[in-house]
């Protein structure tokens, strides 16, 4: 692969990593990276097509199996240049590693909403400082399952960086604006917290620094809508003394139907030598669900433990040698019980040979 593909893999891949849908909650402006914008289109048209105010910040659509719905979006060129876009819908998903809200690129298999959504055009040329609207349509399976399916319409752009000198480099940049589907039916609340362990760090000997702990886990979202989660982490020592109690924190916004996310929270100052029982319990903003989790891990210090334990066996040892040597030697066993019958014969024989020794005498 030469130098100019080789980074223009890497400029793709981190941007398309980031691309902006703007926040999932709050007021906020359209999703936007500073130089274009992309959002839903003002109500009763376009009419200046220089503006940038939008009315609603995301696509919060209702819809049964086998409907279709029309609406537009907006893409804003906020530069002194013509800029161009691919124009596409696309599946929203979870990252893995933090629960961010992401969407699937353009070489990416969409099979849900990114699928349904059918675009005017796929591709346009913005002005400067000019909005563009571009009609679309949404359309729902029959087949489609009920509940909330969540998706973006993104613009994006690929530019030529000539700043590298000789070597051209190919960036891509995207931004979208959030569609949130829910197809009628019924509503299926579902949220679990799963393979629960906690790794456990502390100095060699007790005192001689600080402790720490970092508990992982996994949200899962098993129904069929979206869930903002709240977790809450308690910590309890072998006699019941709390250790932690407080909101998990880093969580994310919105936990997607059929998303699961690991995460880590971590406990500085754990204690350094207990028995700790750690319970999390995850409940959503409505409070509709509650669900529990527990692990319990043993916090040692395992160099003075093992010192403690040699120690311990060593005084076992000597005490036990000791003792065997002390011991006073045992008496030789006597036959307490001779045959009688082996016994006559014997003093027979020699009565016998005495005297008959003494009569040849």
């Amino acid at each position: 692969m030469s130098r100019a593909k080789a980074c223009a893999v890497l400029l793709t891949v981190a941007a398309l990593l980031g691309i902006g849908l703007g926040p999932a909650a709050g007021p906020a402006g359209a999703a936007d990276n500073g130089r274009w914008s992309v959002f839903p289109a003002p109500a009763g048209g376009a009419k200046d097509r220089t503006s940038t105010s939008q009315e609603r910040q995301f696509f919060t659509l209702e819809a049964g199996p086998g409907t279709t719905v029309k609406d537009k979006v907006s893409v804003s060129n906020l530069s002194d240049a013509p800029m161009q876009f691919k124009i596409y819908g696309a599946d929203a998903y979870n990252t893995p590693r933090d629960g961010g809200f992401a969407v699937r690129g353009p070489e990416e298999t969409s099979k849900d909403v990114g699928t349904w959504v059918k675009l005017a055009q796929g591709s346009l040329t913005v002005p400067p400082r000019t909005r563009a609207d571009i009609p679309f349509t949404l359309t729902v399976p029959d087949t489609a399952t009920p509940g909330d399916h969540p998706g973006a319409i993104v613009a994006l752009n690929t530019e030529t960086d000539k700043s590298k000198g000789s070597v051209a480099v190919g960036v891509r940049r995207a931004v979208g604006a959030r569609i949130y589907l829910r197809v009628s039916g019924p509503s299926l609340p579902a949220l679990s917290v799963e393979n629960v362990r906690v790794d456990h760090g502390q100095p060699w000997l007790p005192g001689t620094g600080s402790s720490s702990a970092a508990i992982h886990y996994t949200l899962v979202n098993r129904g069929n809508v979206s869930l903002l989660p709240r977790l809450r982490l308690k910590a309890t020592g072998l006699f019941g003394n709390t250790l932690l109690d407080r909101q998990a924190k880093g969580l994310p916004l919105e936990l997607l139907p059929g998303q699961q996310v690991e995460l880590t929270e971590k406990w500085a100052g754990a204690p350094q030598f207990d028995r700790v029982s750690v319970r999390l319990t995850v409940t959503t903003d409505r409070g509709e669900l509650n669900e529990t989790a527990h692990v319990s891990f043993f916090a040692v210090p395992w160099l003075a433990a093992g010192v403690l334990l040699a120690g311990l066996a060593l005084l076992i040892a000597w005490f036990v040698v000791r003792r065997r040597r002390n011991r006073p030697p045992r008496p030789a066993e006597e036959d307490s019980d001779p045959d009688p019958e082996g016994g006559t014969a014997a003093a027979a024989i020699g009565v016998t040979s005495v005297g008959s020794r003494g009569g040849q005498a």
